[in-house]
């Protein structure tokens, strides 16, 4: 049960439904976490504002692998069980590699790179060593690369915290981080 009343669609504030209307019309439906934040129509917009965003810097699979590791180390089950269905559903990718990414890892080296730095990023809130940061760049990534994926790991900390504060009642497939990340 959540521990933040999360409003009805059609409750929410009125100024938040421009911004529900336009999830519905994305994802065919307006998952709990929207309604969670839509109680405070800033933080809706503007974490779809971060979203949208960022959406035009790396590929989505790579966005989805970051966002896998990241709510591991958060141990968040509900951006979990939502970015694994994302990940096998829009992102194409397959549960060993799902299983990969939740461990810091990949079956490709330069995603691995990137997704060990992700992981990084947020078990150390940000205070990478030197070696890290020559590392992930030995990988091929730029340093404007660097910055989206401190993005990411930023935007994914927020809704892995919002939804640790609320637990908010998954309503993807679940996955629960305490379960060891293991290929189907």
């Amino acid at each position: 049960m959540s521990r933040v009343a999360i409003p009805a669609r059609e409750a929410a504030p009125a100024a938040a439904q421009p911004f529900l209307d336009g999830v519905e019309k994305q994802l065919g439906v307006v998952p709990n976490l929207f309604r969670l934040a839509a109680l405070s129509p800033a933080v809706l917009q503007g974490m779809l504002g971060l979203s949208g965003a960022l959406a035009k810097t790396l590929d989505v699979k790579t966005r989805e692998r970051i966002a896998l590791a990241v709510a591991q180390v958060n141990g968040c089950d509900y951006c979990l069980s939502a970015h694994t269905y994302l990940g096998l559903n829009l992102a194409k990718l397959d549960a060993a590699e799902i299983a990969l990414n939740r461990r810091g890892g990949s079956a490709d080296p330069k995603a691995g790179a990137i997704v060990a730095f992700a992981a990084k990023v947020a078990q150390v809130r940000g205070k990478v060593a030197d070696a890290d940061l020559a590392e992930i760049r030995l990988a091929g990534v730029s340093d404007a690369q660097i910055v989206e994926i401190v993005a990411l790991v930023a935007e994914n900390v927020l809704t892995n915290l919002l939804n640790n504060v609320a637990r908010t009642p998954i309503d993807f497939p679940v996955v629960l981080a305490d379960e060891a990340a293991q290929a189907a």
